[in-house]
């Protein structure tokens, strides 16, 4: 599976929006992908966050525990870092 064995959690952002997946790439299927489209009310970087932990749940579900974080050329900062955040307070290692 990926790298290692390990999937790679992708992440990427738009101006409105952040959107996370877990890829296999040996296999070049995604295993997870969620989003925060629907998502009412709170701040970008708090829907970031919850992005990470619906993920982490995802992964958690489908016993992945460790991942490779692919920030995707952003920063790591904001809601990038949030997203990681999120994901490692799920549970997910990387």
């Amino acid at each position: 599976m990926g790298t290692k064995e390990r999937p790679r959690l992708c992440v990427f952002k738009s101006d409105q929006h952040v959107y996370a997946q877990l890829i296999d790439d040996e296999t070049g299927k995604v295993l997870v992908a969620i989003s925060d489209v629907k998502a009412k009310k709170g701040t970008k970087v708090m829907h970031a966050l919850e992005v990470g932990k619906l993920i982490a749940k995802e992964a958690i579900a489908k016993k992945i525990e460790k991942v490779v974080f692919d920030r995707g050329g952003f920063v790591f900062h904001g809601r990038i870092k949030a997203v990681a955040d999120g994901a490692r307070e799920g549970g997910l290692k990387f």
